[in-house]
C-alpha cells in the first residue's frame, strides 16, 4: 500500500475535486476506533461499500492533509452483501486530533493519536461499577449529575422456600447489603458476580503497577488500597453474606419479578435469597480463594479479611464436594415453590469448568495439591473464551500467572497448558488479515451472541494472556484489533462504550440510565452489541445480519443492555493495553 506523508501542508490535493465540499460531511461508512490510536501502533479504518481508490488523513478541522494512502482491494463480508476496504495509516505517528477522508464519500468521526489514548476508557469502564453500587448513596462529589439517593439497604432479605436449610427455615430474615446491580435490573446474582470478580482480580494480579496508580474518584480513592480492589471489595462483602451456614451459596438475591423502569429509591418490592446450587458455590469458592491471596497483601487495612475469605472458600468447596450436581432450574423450582421467581436465571447444565476454576484458585492460594488433583484439569476438550457459564479459562489464566509456583502434577501439566492456550489464540487469529473488518471478532457468526462485545473483549484478553506467555508482540496487536472493534471498527459503526466516541449508545437497557431523567446515559458502560437472535422482539431492527443486528433503544435488552460481566473484560482489555503500550507498542 502506497502512503505519502505530507504533514504540515494545508492545501487540498488535486486528486480530490470536491475537497472543500466533502470536508465536513460525516460518513458513517468510514469505520474506525472513534477514541483513537497509539502513535506507533497499528491504525486502520474500514470503508464500507465505497469501491474508492484513495484516502487521506487530515487534521480534525479538515484544513490540513497529513497523509495520502491507497485503499485495499474490496473484500466481501462474511455475513452479508457488503464489501469493505482497508485504509491503513499505521505509519503515521504524529500526536494530535485527526479524521480520515475518502473522496466523494466524506470524512470519519474525529479521533486522537496520543500516548495514553485509552486511559480514560480504561478508567471509565471500571468506574462504571461504582455507579452500580447497591445499599449506598451515590453523591454528586463522585457521580456528578448522575448522583442518586440511598436505596436497597438489603438488610431484611427473606430466605425463599427453595433456599431453606436446618438453621434458616422459609421466611428467615437475613442481612445481605452492598454488591452491584447486575445489569440493567436491580438484582444481584452470584454466578455473574463470579466471572466479573474473577476478571477484575485477574487484571489486578496481571498488572498491579498500572492499577496501583489508577485514580477513579470513588469514596475510597485516597486510601492505601488500589481503587480496583476497593471497588471489588464492595461486591466481595456482599458475596460473603450469600453463604449459608452449611457452606452452600445462594444462587441470587432478587425480587420475585423485575422492577419497572424506575429509580432504585422507588424499587421497594420484597427481596429473596434463592436456592443454593453447585455453580454458584464453586464460583464463590474461586473468587474467595483469589481474594484471600490478594487481600493478604493488605494486612493493616484488612486484618482478618484474607483468612475469612479462605475459610469461606474452603467451606464452599466442601459443600460442592457433597453436592456436586445441584442445578439451578428456575422453571422447575417455580413448580414447587412460591413466590415464583422470574428474574434472570443464569442456569448452567455443566459444572466441569466451575470445578476447574475453583480447584485452580484454591490450589494456587493454598499450595495444597489435593485441589488440583481432585479432577482432570488439563487438557480441556475444547477451549472457549470466558462467559458466565464458561469459566474454565479463568483457572487456566491463574495457572499461567503463577506458573513459577506450580508443583507436582500442575507443574508437569503446564507445558501442555501453554501449548493449548497458544494454539487457541492462533486459531482465533487465523485468517484475520483477510477478514472484512480485520479484527479477531467476527471469524464466525457464532461470535455475535447475546453480549457479543464481551466476546470481543474476552478474545482480546486471551491474546494478552498468550502475549504474557510468549512475549510475541503479534498477540498484543491482535488484542488491539478487538478494542478497535468495540470502539467503532465494526458492522454498526457504533462505539459501544457509552460516552466514548462520536456515535455511542444513548438508550441502553439500563434502569439507572432510563429513569434518571438525564439525556446522556451513565458513562463507561459497555452495550451488549450485535446479536441476530433479537430475543427482546423490539420493533425497529433493520436486519438480522450477524454483525449488524443492533438497536439503540432501551427495550432492546438482547443487543443494548449493560452488565457487570461485560464491563469487567472491557476494563481489563483497555487497562492491560494501557499498561503494556508504553514498553511494547512504542
Amino acid at each position: 500500500m502506497k502512503i505519502k506523508h505530507i504533514f504540515g501542508l494545508g492545501f487540498c490535493l488535486s486528486i480530490i475535486n470536491t475537497c472543500a465540499l466533502n470536508a465536513q460531511k460525516i460518513s458513517e461508512d468510514i469505520r474506525l476506533n472513534q477514541v483513537g490510536f497509539y502513535p506507533n501502533a497499528p491504525k486502520l479504518a474500514v470503508i464500507v461499500n465505497a469501491k474508492a481508490q484513495t484516502f487521506l488523513v487530515k487534521t480534525a478541522d479538515s484544513k490540513t492533509t497529513v497523509l495520502i494512502g491507497k485503499l485495499s482491494k474490496p473484500r466481501n463480508s462474511e455475513f452479508s452483501e457488503k464489501t469493505t476496504q482497508i485504509a491503513d495509516f499505521s505509519s503515521f505517528n504524529q500526536t494530535g486530533k485527526y479524521l480520515v477522508e475518502v473522496p466523494d464519500l466524506g470524512v470519519s468521526y474525529p479521533f486522537e493519536i496520543s500516548e495514553k489514548v485509552h486511559d480514560a476508557a480504561a478508567k471509565a469502564s471500571l468506574k462504571a461499577f461504582y455507579y452500580q453500587r447497591v445499599s449506598t448513596e451515590i453523591p454528586e462529589k463522585f457521580a456528578g449529575k448522575w448522583a442518586r439517593p440511598f436505596a436497597h439497604p438489603d438488610d431484611k432479605v427473606l430466605v425463599h422456600a427453595s433456599a431453606v436449610s436446618a438453621e434458616r427455615p422459609e421466611g428467615t430474615v437475613i442481612s445481605s447489603p452492598k454488591g452491584w446491580y447486575d445489569a440493567g435490573d436491580y438484582n444481584k446474582y452470584i454466578v455473574n458476580s463470579g466471572i466479573t470478580m474473577g476478571t477484575l482480580f485477574a487484571m489486578y494480579e496481571d498488572f498491579p503497577a498500572y492499577f496501583q496508580q489508577q485514580h477513579l474518584n470513588i469514596p475510597e480513592s485516597n486510601n492505601a488500597v488500589p481503587d480496583v480492589l476497593d471497588e471489588a471489595l464492595w461486591n466481595l462483602r456482599w458475596m460473603l453474606t450469600m453463604q449459608d451456614t452449611d457452606g452452600g451459596v445462594y444462587h441470587k438475591l432478587t425480587n420475585a419479578n423485575f422492577d419497572g423502569m424506575i429509580m432504585p429509591k422507588k424499587a421497594k418490592k420484597p427481596r429473596y435469597v434463592v436456592q443454593k446450587g453447585t455453580a454458584a458455590t464453586l464460583d464463590f469458592a474461586a473468587v474467595m480463594a483469589q481474594a484471600a491471596r490478594i487481600f493478604k497483601q493488605f494486612p493493616n487495612e484488612f486484618p482478618a479479611l484474607a483468612d475469612s475469605c479462605l475459610t469461606a472458600s474452603t467451606r464452599a468447596w466442601e459443600w460442592a464436594i457433597k453436592n456436586p450436581d445441584v442445578h439451578y432450574e428456575q422453571d422447575k423450582m417455580n413448580e414447587k415453590f412460591l413466590p415464583k421467581i422470574t428474574t434472570g436465571a443464569y442456569g448452567d447444565s455443566n459444572f466441569s469448568d466451575e470445578w476447574t476454576w475453583a480447584a485452580s484458585e484454591l490450589y494456587i492460594t493454598t499450595q495444597n495439591e489435593k485441589y488440583y488433583e481432585t479432577l482432570q484439569i488439563i487438557p480441556a476438550q475444547k477451549m472457549l473464551v470466558p462467559s458466565w457459564n464458561q469459566v474454565r479459562l479463568l483457572g487456566y489464566y491463574s495457572l499461567v500467572r503463577f506458573q513459577k509456583q506450580l508443583t507436582g502434577k500442575a507443574k508437569e501439566d503446564f507445558p501442555a497448558l501453554k501449548q493449548s492456550l497458544i494454539a487457541f489464540a492462533d486459531t482465533l487469529a487465523s485468517g484475520i488479515e483477510k477478514r472484512s473488518f480485520q479484527t479477531l471478532m467476527g471469524k464466525t457468526a457464532k461470535d455475535f451472541v447475546w453480549g457479543s462485545t464481551a466476546v470481543a473483549a474476552n478474545q482480546g484478553i486471551a491474546m494478552i494472556q498468550v502475549y504474557q506467555l510468549t512475549k510475541d508482540k503479534k498477540y498484543l496487536t491482535y488484542a488491539l484489533t478487538n478494542l478497535d472493534y468495540i470502539l467503532g471498527r465494526n458492522g454498526t459503526g457504533y462505539s459501544f462504550l457509552t460516552a466514548f466516541g462520536s456515535k455511542t449508545p444513548m438508550h441502553p437497557h439500563h434502569r439507572l440510565s432510563i429513569a434518571d431523567g438525564i439525556v446522556e446515559p451513565l458513562p463507561g458502560f459497555l452495550s451488549g452489541g450485535t446479536n441476530p437472535g433479537q430475543q427482546d422482539k423490539c420493533e425497529g431492527y433493520k436486519t438480522k445480519v450477524a454483525d449488524e443486528s443492533y438497536l439503540d433503544v432501551d427495550c432492546s435488552y438482547s443487543t443494548n443492555e449493560i452488565a457487570i460481566n461485560w464491563n469487567a473484560p472491557m476494563a481489563y482489555l483497555a487497562g492491560a493495553i494501557e499498561a503494556l503500550q508504553a514498553s511494547i507498542l512504542n
